[in-house]
């Protein structure tokens, strides 16, 4: 390896990368690749030290993430070619890979991966055992039922990639300097920063932390912590055993996913790495409380084979050529995770131009996309594809340090469980986000986990089979879902939407700020509408609603997934433009109610003097009241589409305001929904969804959102330019909505759609519909298949459906309803 003599170079970089392991590095490549001039890397003892230099180094096309395959596909496509671009070999083994099913409810989830493997370009194969036992002959088959397979799998060597990585990152013109220790970090007021180091200080346009698992340290110099925790991670590698030695072709990686390890060959020999369960597996704590000790660079853990032996049996039983086998080495270091094992990639709200790319718990296979992603954000100013999971803004004030090692150790004991649909994982639940309905309700409903808060799925009655039930089919939310929905149709019900982020904005130039950010008209004073924020290219990057309160004063309202991701995006752009205006996010003081149903107006007007009547409170106003005595907001707008208001209020009143409703309601048979009846009732309406329907995938025009999008309003929104070349050549898909013939199960999305045998399309999100009795599913497919009567297929469990486009929606909205009675029309319910 060549030494680099300690120097700074340079007092001015465009971009700096603090941390040398591959990500780091990956990065430093990809933005020297794409010409970018002036990065500065700074690696504080050398290059792959912490966890990459001992990394098992798998490489795998499989994800059960949709976008997150698209990284692992290019990490293994720039890793094919490296060693050609670089001169430097990179130890690059492609035997493939098989996951291994024991358990039939393995097999279902092979299925329902499959269906999300149809369309995307990696190849991933569903295997008979005899197939298995073929490509990996040392197995014991007793239990293996199937496999799921990909052959371009395998491992690569972690410490020569990042060689080769850096070798192209200074072909390139980036500067790699090592031992170089960052030791501050002050920001300025024109966005810039200042790193200092002990050779000096380097100005910055922007910085990007690959520090791993000193990415905390990095952290606190700014006042971010970071929710990352390291691990300990075992492997054990075996002398060589004949029967592999023997082997003309070199064995797949396997997953024994039951036993919770991984084994693949090394040398003649094999190595296995398992996944301790949360009781057994080992935090290092200490290095979250005090920091990383100074001087741990490459250095170990003492091994402890104790606490792995129940998965060293489990692999002697499932591959018994491991018997004879002695141990020369076991491998135990840390590995960075964050709460929920997905690593934190991309800019951070709250700080200007400080980017992260950390808590990698598979850092070898993410790194080449990685790398090649965050450097498209950071050269485009959008990200190429949407990975709103990696979002570092999804975790908030709410990530404790508790909060964060239980997720840890739930998430790294979890590391092979079966991947439910609608999963929810208990351990550090709940956070300091509870509404002031929680201790009311948490008793009475399945709680589900969103930012941080606890919000209602679906409450229990008696007779109900209670908890959480997870399954690839219907399960025991299946008909206490139907009751709700039919009571939101047919009555009134109530649900707790605190979740929701919650912005004010006001200031001089805030209607010039939201006519610019958003593609819908500004509302007026009292109204509210549903607008959206779009990027450059005219991607779709979040949806909001809009209400004007006052004059110049709004309230934005945004789903709880997406907070802090969409009040990044504004506050970018107020400094960007610099609009006078303030901001706040009021999320965490505000309760919200929804109440909606053909009595919900009679319910409200028992407790308030003002008019709640339709000539009054119009569809989609905005207006304070007074409800019982307790200050709301009320808007008449509802996710249901049937009659309803959202009811914005100070949390502290929030059990008082609920207790009243209800009371109120007694006579009108008024009860509780929850989140998955309220998906039922907005697919039969035709809602999209944000991080569904649309996304920075989707532009608003095939997702069919051209009523919200506003091209001949005069102010110059962002995406307005794009959006007309993207009118003009015309679309190549659109959303369509189908029902689906199903049995005993229901589409959820990312589904393939078939058709004439081939995979054409994919649904972005399904339920079953009440109203209809069958299945219902948004799906994205090419315009000439677009048409509604077309018949098609959608891919559910391992066997395809018959789906017909609809003409939308199936049952209209209350307002529309109301409208067309009126006019003396029978509406279609």
């Amino acid at each position: 390896e060549e030494s680099s003599s300690p120097s700074l170079g340079k007092d001015r970089a465009d971009t700096v990368i603090i941390g040398g392991g591959c990500v780091g590095v990956s990065l430093a490549y990809h933005l020297a690749k794409a010409g970018l001039k002036d990065v500065v890397l700074l690696e504080k003892s050398e290059l792959t030290a912490g966890s990459t230099w001992h990394a098992a180094g798998l490489t795998t096309y499989f994800h059960p993430g949709i976008n997150l395959k698209k990284i692992h596909a290019y990490s293994i496509k720039l890793y094919e070619k490296l060693e050609e671009e670089t001169g430097q070999a990179v130890g690059f083994h492609q035997p493939g890979s098989i996951r291994i099913a024991s358990t039939p409810t393995r097999v279902d989830e092979f299925k329902y991966q499959m269906t999300r493997a149809g369309w995307h370009p990696t190849e991933q194969y569903l295997i008979t055992p005899e197939k298995v036992q073929e490509l990996f002959p040392l197995l014991n088959m007793d239990t293996v039922l199937a496999g799921l397979y990909n052959p371009g799998d395998g491992h690569i060597d972690p410490y020569s990639l990042t060689m080769a990585l850096a070798a192209g990152a200074r072909k390139y013109g980036a500067q790699l300097n090592y031992p170089v220790q960052v030791t501050n970090l002050n920001s300025r007021s024109d966005g810039t920063w200042e790193v200092e180091t002990p050779l000096g200080v380097i100005r910055a346009k922007r910085i990007v932390n690959t520090a791993g698992f000193w990415a905390r340290d990095i952290g606190k110099m700014i006042g971010l912590q970071h929710p990352l925790i390291p691990v300990h991670h075992q492997y054990v590698v075996t002398s060589t055993i004949p029967e592999v030695k023997a082997l003309k072709t070199e064995l797949p990686v396997i997953r024994d996913l039951e036993g919770s390890y991984y084994l693949r060959q090394e040398r003649d020999g094999l190595l296995f790495g398992p996944y301790e369960s949360e009781e057994k597996m080992k935090l290092q704590d200490s290095w979250v409380t005090h920091g990383v000790p100074p001087g741990f660079g490459k250095e170990l853990f003492e091994s402890d084979l104790d606490r792995i032996m129940e998965h060293i049996e489990a692999a002697m039983e499932m591959v018994p050529v491991l018997r004879k086998a002695d141990i020369v080495n076991t491998i135990a270091g840390p590995i960075t995770y964050s709460p929920d094992i997905l690593p934190m990639v991309g800019p951070h709200q709250g700080v200007r131009n400080y980017w992260v790319a950390i808590g990698f718990g598979y850092g070898i296979i993410h790194a080449g996309g990685i790398g090649k992603y965050l450097s498209d954000w950071i050269l485009e100013g959008e990200p190429p594809f949407d990975l709103i999971e990696l979002d570092p803004n999804r975790y908030g004030k709410w990530t404790t340090t508790e909060y964060t090692a239980a997720k840890a150790r739930e998430s790294y004991g979890f590391n092979n469980i079966v991947g439910y649909p609608k999963e929810e994982r208990f351990a550090g639940r709940p956070t300091e986000r509870t509404s002031g309905l929680y201790d009311l309700l948490k008793s009475k409903c399945s709680m589900g986990f969103h930012a941080g808060w606890e919000q209602p799925h679906w409450f229990y009655k008696p007779g109900d089979e209670t908890g959480y039930k997870p399954s690839f089919r219907r399960t025991n939310w299946f008909d206490p879902v139907g009751r709700e929905y039919k009571q939101v149709m047919e009555k009134v019900g109530v649900i707790d939407l605190t979740p929701f982020g919650k912005f004010k904005l006001k200031g001089t130039d805030s209607i010039k700020l939201l006519d610019h950010l958003f593609a819908n008209v500004v509302p007026k004073v009292g109204s509210t509408n549903i607008s959206h924020m779009l990027t450059p290219r005219g991607k779709v990057y979040a949806e909001l609603t809009v209400s004007q309160l006052y004059p110049g004063e709004f309230m934005l309202v945004t789903g709880s997934g997406s907070e802090l991701h969409d009040l990044r995006w504004i506050e970018e752009e107020v400094t960007r433009g610099g609009y006078k205006v303030e901001i706040q996010n009021v999320t965490d003081e505000m309760g919200v109610l929804g109440v909606a149903g053909p009595y919900a107006r009679q319910v409200l007007q028992k407790l308030t003097s003002e008019d709640l009547s339709d000539g009054s409170f119009k569809f989609l106003q905005s207006r304070h009241l007074k409800l019982s005595d307790i200050a709301v907001t009320a808007i008449r707008i509802s996710y249901t589409g049937e009659l309803g208001w959202e009811l914005y209020h100070r949390k502290e009143d929030s059990a008082a305001l609920y207790s009243a409703i209800m009371e109120a309601g007694q006579k009108e048979g008024i009860d509780n929904f929850g989140t998955y009846a309220l998906n039922a009732l907005r697919l039969e309406k035709g809602f999209r969804a944000w991080g569904a329907e649309m996304n920075c995938d989707t532009n608003p025009l095939e997702a069919g959102l051209e009523y919200f999008v506003k091209l001949n309003k005069t102010a110059d929104f962002t995406g307005k330019e794009a959006l007309k070349e993207i009118k003009e050549k015309g679309l190549k898909r659109r959303l369509v909505y189908l029902t689906v013939e199903t049995d005993n199960v229901d589409p959820e999305g990312n589904e393939s759609v078939w058709h004439n045998g081939k995979v054409i399309g994919n649904t972005t999100s399904g339920s079953f519909s009440y109203s209809a009795q069958q299945s219902l599913a948004f799906a994205y497919v090419p315009m000439e298949l677009s048409k509604v009567g077309q018949k098609l297929e959608v891919e559910i469990l391992g066997k395809n459906y018959p789906a017909t486009i609809i003409q939308e929606p199936l049952v209209l909205t209350e307002p529309t309803r109301t409208r067309l009675q009126r006019k003396g029309e029978s509406p279609k319910i």
